[in-house]
């Protein structure tokens, strides 16, 4: 996975219970794996949780059983046999903060110059500013940063690359970190564990916990503690300021509109910023003021049959 997708090791650690789960249950001979044996298996390693759980628990066998069979393992139709979880997208709202809220976490880090506080305020402004995902903190290194263009380079999901700018406050947090904070060893990722032996974050949960941190000091109301949570914040943040939905999904690195296209729903009035118009509505209104009745004729024009139906009587 992470040679041919670029997966990253917070997924490669989710994906292996599940392959150790059906390995425990079916044993570890592929070739005397059958489809009523998997399927058992997936359901029973998906009960009682969440649809969310259920899910990750069939790619990562669905993925497994793909790799057993291209290295002719099992059978091809075996990956077949693993039920699908109905999951339906943007069915809940992105969790977020007000701008006023993010502030208060940040400013928290102020006060203290300890090397975990200069730590933590530099990728708290990462998160907040410009909205990155915990693995790029995690992975961000020395090298990437471009202090004369006042960019940097991330590597997201899939090893997808993109250049971001570094506005005033974020480069300057990182700065203090490097100068004031960051141990002297030979380790290029910009951060490191907060304990001897010094390190690279290698959990994502570690910078999960900088913002659980923050938001204990503050006393702050958070929907959630985890680093989404501000990724979140910065998109609703940026399209209140008036960025447009392409322009926050290239801050984001979003893969398709459609994901960004999730942030306009938090607010109402942002929403109807948003919206597009009904097709024909507009000369529905104008029929509607000119006498105070619908055109009926018009109306008829681009009525639609229902489905199954033939002229209309």
């Amino acid at each position: 996975m992470r040679r041919q997708r670029g997966s990253s090791d917070w997924m490669l650690r989710a994906y292996s219970r599940p392959v150790r789960g059906l390995i425990d249950r079916l044993g570890e001979d592929p070739a005397q794996y059958g489809a009523q044996a998997i399927r058992r298996a997936v359901l029973e390693m998906a009960s009682g949780h969440g649809a969310s759980k259920a899910q990750q628990v069939a790619t990562a066998t669905r993925m497994y059983l793909g790799f057993l069979a291209v290295t002719g393992r099992c059978s091809p139709h075996l990956a077949d046999a693993v039920p699908r979880v109905a999951r339906w997208s943007q069915t809940t709202l992105p969790k977020h903060l007000p701008a006023e809220e993010v502030d208060k976490l940040i400013a928290s880090c102020d006060s203290a110059t300890t090397r975990t506080r200069l730590r933590d305020r530099a990728i708290l402004l990462l998160l907040a500013r410009l909205g990155l995902r915990a693995d790029d903190v995690m992975s961000l290194r020395l090298g990437d940063i471009d202090w004369a263009e006042a960019s940097f380079q991330v590597c997201g999901k899939g090893r997808r690359e993109g250049r971001l700018p570094l506005p005033q406050d974020v480069g300057d947090a990182i700065l203090g970190y490097l100068k004031e904070g960051r141990p002297r060893v030979s380790y290029d990722h910009v951060f490191l564990t907060a304990r001897a032996p010094w390190r690279p974050i290698g959990n994502s949960s570690t910078v999960a916990n900088v913002v659980g941190r923050a938001i204990e000091r503050t006393g702050v109301q958070a929907p959630s503690r985890g680093s989404h949570l501000l990724r979140h914040s910065a998109a609703t943040t940026m399209l209140r300021q008036g960025a447009t939905l392409p322009a926050i999904g290239a801050v984001l690195r979003h893969r398709t509109l459609e994901t960004t296209q999730q942030y306009p729903r938090v607010d109402g009035a942002l929403l109807s910023q948003v919206a597009q118009p009904w097709p024909e509505s507009a000369a529905l209104d104008e029929g509607a003021a000119g006498d105070g009745a619908v055109d009926i004729d018009h109306l008829r024009s681009v009525a639609q049959p229902w489905p199954g139906e033939g002229s209309p009587c």
